[in-house]
């Protein structure tokens, strides 16, 4: 019986001994991702399709982050904010850009990026309304977007004004209640400086009141969980575009020329692009060559207000303001002729295009070419030099138009090899055609959304016509009688 327990004991011992091997199940690593999906809305200034392609502040930063990322982008657009945040709580998407504010409510819900450009919150009316003092005696509702960084403000000053009474609209976006002011359907809503300055352009009517709240960050928005690998990717390259100067540039591109707002100058041109316009616009479009033909048309519409006659006591004349040498140089005998000065504003724009240095980003070439067509190339390169000089980049326009008003200072012009120019007013020339370009595309946009509603109108007219052709009667959902 001892030598059975000994033997007992020393299999246990030499079992202890041995090495467990626990067998483990092999795990494939998740798929590497191909695509960036971003979830957004769609605005002018966050993510915007015309005929000319996909633009706006949030579309081409997020082009450039899935760049950086060398992953394909696919942008998605939703139709609220709540949708987003529902995706995003999915899954479906990886960021959301969306022009969203930094917010405690987001902050609770999602990781926030760095800031791309600040906004002020304000109260907007209509033309014609009082002026509102103060929100806690509005004679009427302000409407606002479900979701939306203004709820949050409206439910902060509620404590201090108790009066303050909103609804909240979930299925119509923030240009929508912009709409809705212009046409007198409500009283009053809250938006982003930025998106009033824009949709001002196209609504005239339009009036800024009260800020509620000043310089609020505009943040991307992360999955709250998971996310820490994105997060880490977005600041490096949010610090290498900022040194960069690409969210300056982008600051200008969408902001900087819709800062100055003329009530009459907008009435006018909306007024004129249903009046004038269809006169010559086949003839901007046949000699526009490589431009666009709205910046065409919208630097026509500067310099004579499509007014072919137009005169001015320096000696320019006609529909594109030619010059009698610049005509010649162009082979234009009348100047006074639209067509002839079309065509020959066209090929000495294309000219400037052509001439400017190719360190000139295609994408800012025309705003340099505008200038040199209002004060000449030679003075443009005169304050490109002058840029350089002061530290900044000569091919940068929003550098460029920060110095052309010293072509105006003896200080600075007197070093110039071109000398004095009104360096102001080509900035102002520039940016007001920027807008009224703007102006063109956004109706155009317009247009085609219109055009699109009345396809399936349309297409259900022609089916009847087909049926009764061939004398069949349409079906309808409705009882036939016995």
């Amino acid at each position: 019986m001892k030598r059975l327990i000994l033997a007992l004991c020393c299999i246990t011992l030499l079992a202890a001994c041995q090495k467990v091997v626990v067998e483990q199940e092999k795990t494939t690593p998740p798929p590497k991702p191909t695509q960036l999906v971003v979830g957004t809305l769609y605005g002018p200034q966050i993510y915007f399709t015309s005929g000319q392609g996909e633009s706006g502040y949030d579309y081409e930063m997020a082009e450039r982050f899935a760049n950086y990322l060398d992953l394909e982008l696919k942008m998605q657009a939703f139709a609220n904010i709540s949708e987003l945040y529902s995706a995003m709580r999915n899954g479906e998407i990886d960021i959301i850009a969306a022009g969203l504010a930094d917010t405690p409510a987001r902050r609770e819900q999602f990781r926030l990026g760095p800031p791309l450009y600040r906004v002020n919150q304000v109260l907007v009316y209509r033309q014609g309304t009082a002026i509102p003092k103060n929100v806690d005696t509005l004679k009427g509702e302000i409407t606002v977007t479900t979701d939306s960084s203004f709820v949050d403000t409206l439910t902060e000053l509620q404590k201090s004004n108790p009066n303050l009474i909103w609804n909240q609209e979930k299925d119509k976006d923030a240009e929508e209640l912009l709409t809705m002011i212009a046409t007198g359907e409500i009283p009053y809503t809250i938006a982003d400086s930025t998106s009033l300055d824009i949709n001002r352009r196209f609504m005239p009517e339009l009036r800024e009141g009260l800020v509620l709240k000043y310089k609020q960050p505009v943040v991307w928005l992360l999955p709250a969980t998971n996310s820490d690998k994105l997060m880490s990717e977005l600041l490096a390259f949010w610090h290498i575009e900022k040194r960069s100067g690409t969210l300056a540039h982008l600051n200008e591109k969408y902001f900087a020329h819709v800062e100055r707002f003329d009530y009459v100058d907008t009435r006018a041109f909306i007024r004129a692009i249903d009046n004038k316009l269809p006169k010559y616009q086949a003839t901007f479009e046949k000699y526009a060559e490589g431009i666009d033909w709205r910046k065409l048309a919208a630097t026509a519409y500067q310099e004579s207000h499509w007014n072919p006659n137009a005169r001015s006591p320096t000696g320019v004349r006609g529909l594109m303001m030619l010059t009698l040498p610049t005509a010649k140089q162009v082979g234009i005998k009348n100047r006074l002729d639209p067509y002839q000065s079309i065509k020959g504003g066209a090929k000495y724009l294309n000219s400037m295009l052509e001439r400017l240095p190719d360190s000139i980003p295609d994408s800012q070439r025309m705003w340099f070419a505008l200038a040199s067509y209002n004060i000449g190339l030679g003075h443009v390169e005169d304050a490109r030099k002058l840029a350089q000089s002061q530290g900044l980049n000569p091919s940068a326009w929003r550098d460029v138009k920060s110095v052309l008003p010293l072509l105006q200072k003896r200080k600075y012009y007197k070093k110039t090899r071109y000398g004095y120019a009104r360096g102001n007013e080509a900035v102002h020339y520039v940016d007001s055609i920027r807008r009224y370009y703007d102006t063109l595309v956004w109706i155009d946009n317009q247009n085609m959304l219109l055009e699109l509603k009345k396809k399936p109108l349309q297409t259900a007219e022609a089916k009847e016509t087909e049926l009764n052709k061939e004398g069949k009667q349409p079906q309808t959902d409705a009882p036939q009688q016995p």
